[in-house]
């Protein structure tokens, strides 16, 4: 893993416990730190208490303990001292007479920090007050510790090459306002937690979410490592969890009730976190309190190998079959209460939409027929327009009279051949060259069709077009770019696919299934060139410009995540290693970009249509971009990178 792509390797261990040896849990920490370094971590926290055990009651009383504990962190820091790699240990420690449960910041044989718990649970199973004073108020305070004078107090942060990072302890993260909270909004980027957590039935789940929650409230990665093997089962029993997260997406979550130590591992992307709240205005407290940064200087982790993240294929897509399909019947769900809410608004019960047989207006017609079913109105009001051209071969055509036919939808066919015709022949076109305006001319035919339907029936057009295409400008200007609503505006092509598949699967049967999985299998095509000598599709969209699966994986990463090309394209080398040649993929991302930017002023006059999910095209909502914004920049960084290939 290159830095230059903004991503920091951390980790969450879990090692066997020694209760109240601490030297002992110096060497499991040394051990720990050892491995994260030779893994290329920067970070790694262990449990609260990690050097003492959490379970080890009134003995963090006994001088003896809390004597030997500063002497392992001692002996800790010195056996480290070659180590750039920062450790997060939990300890108890004495300050102003008074007895605090803390985690240290430790690296290279220096101790940067000391961060003590400040909210102390004293309900349920839990007796802390019995040992521990809140360190809430601790501020501004400096402590001499295991030989070292350094920063001490729950107003600390700390730096890293230029990336900050919070510590809290357990309770800290379940209370209404975590510490984590203040110091994300005072810039911290990842928030660690030492935890020593028991299990209930039931409350691994519970956890999960809660950590995966404060990621995204915080708009960080949150790391958190709670107690396991070797802490004492008198009443309470310790699984072990490590577990990341970053801005709600869980990363890694370490097996629960095992008997040995063990580490999860992630590349935190802090590069996007960065941009993120960049782009989110509210993200700041004003009553926030000031945080110390205490700047580490230690050596850099160059990381080498893979990059220790999962990257999907397919973003729009959950890769999970049970989320996959809760995310297709939520897609449908937003698109049929969107055109809900136009139809009542302009009390209109009929619509007019073409139907050519493909994936797009397949999509189209049954969120429609959703639409109408929700709204209890006679799907006979739905208007599937076919319109055979040049290009139509039997097999779309076929599809599309068995789709409207088994849905109850009313069908009307018009061919455009004729007045195509006479357009060509009334401004002079070569019909046999197909060039483009032979091709728009037959899209620009078919949507005044539509639209003067719509006018004889009282009517409303709805567009079939989808975000993919929109993205690459892959609509005819004032024809299949222009509707009275655009359903599937911010549906990607990926996500069609899979939605028009999970309705054969999972709601239709008979003709109308074998119809729906027929056209998921049918080329991508507009159909507007003549088919081949045997019938079949000749013009294959995805052979002109680009696989879809490409494009989406593209405009995810450029419009949601606004990665540069260059890391694009790594992550892009990663996510279709098997699929897709570096040459190939970088081909394609220049004409995403290319295209991306010349065509934004067809999205500039784009009909209104539903979002339905993290990215959106529309010039009312997500994108507002000017239509003569330069391409220029880069366009140069992937001819660079196109450079470093040949």
């Amino acid at each position: 893993m290159n830095n230059q792509y903004g991503y920091m390797r951390v980790a969450a261990a879990v090692p066997r416990v020694h209760i109240a040896d601490a030297h002992s849990n110096a060497e499991g920490a040394l051990k720990i730190m050892g491995d994260a370094f030779n893994e290329g971590v920067e970070i790694v926290v262990m449990p609260e208490l990690s050097l003492v055990g959490y379970t080890c009651g009134d003995m963090v009383l006994q001088k003896k303990l809390l004597s030997d504990t500063e002497k392992a962190l001692a002996w800790l820091m010195e056996q480290t001292a070659d180590i750039p790699t920062i450790g997060i240990v939990g300890l108890p420690v004495v300050y102003a007479d008074r007895l605090y449960n803390c985690a240290a910041v430790i690296g290279q044989g220096q101790l940067w920090g000391i961060v003590p718990k400040s909210y102390i649970p004293n309900y349920g199973e839990f007796s802390e007050l019995r040992w521990w004073v809140s360190g809430y108020s601790i501020k501004d305070r400096m402590i001499r510790y295991a030989g070292q004078e350094c920063a001490f107090g729950s107003d600390l942060m700390f730096d890293i090459h230029g990336v900050e990072f919070g510590v809290e302890i357990c309770e800290d993260m379940w209370v209404p306002v975590p510490p984590s909270s203040m110091q994300a909004v005072q810039g911290a980027k990842l928030l660690f937690n030492l935890s020593a957590s028991p299990e209930s039935v039931r409350k691994h789940d519970y956890l999960i979410s809660l950590i995966a929650e404060q990621s995204s409230r915080t708009m960080a990665a949150y790391v958190y490592a709670s107690s396991g093997h070797g802490e004492s089962s008198s009443d309470l029993v310790f699984a072990g969890n490590a577990v990341i997260a970053e801005l709600g997406r869980v990363l890694g979550v370490s097996e629960r009730f095992v008997r040995n130590d063990r580490m999860v591992i992630s590349d935190i992307d802090v590069e996007y976190i960065t941009t993120r709240r960049t782009a989110r205005n509210t993200f700041y407290y004003p009553e926030a309190p000031e945080m110390r940064v205490v700047e580490i200087d230690v050596d850099e982790i160059c990381h080498q190998g893979d990059l220790r993240r999962h990257i999907e294929p397919i973003y729009f897509v959950p890769e999970n079959e049970e989320a996959r399909a809760a995310h297709c019947k939520e897609v449908f769900a937003i698109q049929s209460a969107g055109l809900a809410q136009r139809l009542e608004h302009t009390s209109c019960d009929t619509v007019v939409m073409g139907i050519s047989g493909g994936l797009d207006s397949t999509l189209a017609l049954l969120a429609v027929c959703d639409t109408y079913d929700l709204l209890g109105l006679d799907r006979k009001k739905i208007i599937g327009v076919t319109m055979p051209g040049f290009g139509t071969t039997d097999r779309t055509y076929q599809n599309a009279l068995a789709m409207v036919k088994e849905l109850g939808c009313t069908l009307r066919e018009i061919s455009i051949k004729d007045a195509c015709e006479q357009h060509f022949k009334d401004i002079g076109l070569d019909k046999s060259q197909c060039s483009v305006a032979y091709e728009n001319s037959q899209a620009r035919e078919r949507t005044q069709i539509l639209m003067d339907v719509a006018n004889m029936c009282g009517g409303m057009v709805i567009g079939t077009g989808d975000m993919s295409e929109l993205a690459l400008g892959w609509a005819t200007y004032n024809g299949d770019q222009m509707s009275m609503y655009g359903i599937n505006s911010s549906v990607p092509k990926t996500l069609v696919k899979y939605m028009v598949e999970w309705y054969a699967n999972n709601r239709a049967e008979g003709a109308l299934r074998e119809a729906l999985l027929d056209v998921v299998a049918t080329p991508v095509s507009p159909e507007l060139l003549p088919p081949s000598e045997g019938g079949d599709i000749a013009q294959k969209t995805e052979d002109l410009v680009g696989p879809y699966e490409l494009h989406d994986f593209f405009l995810y990463c450029a419009l949601r995540r606004r990665y540069s090309p260059a890391k694009i394209a790594m992550l892009a080398y990663i996510a279709f290693e098997d699929v897709y040649s570096k040459a190939t993929i970088l081909k394609w991302l220049k004409v995403f970009f290319s295209r991306f930017f010349s065509q934004q002023f067809k999205r500039s006059a784009m009909p209104d249509g539903p979002k339905v999910g993290a990215v959106g095209l529309s010039p009312r909502g997500d994108l507002h971009m000017p239509s003569d914004a330069q391409v220029r920049a880069w366009m140069q960084e992937i001819e660079e990178l196109q450079q470093e290939l040949e």
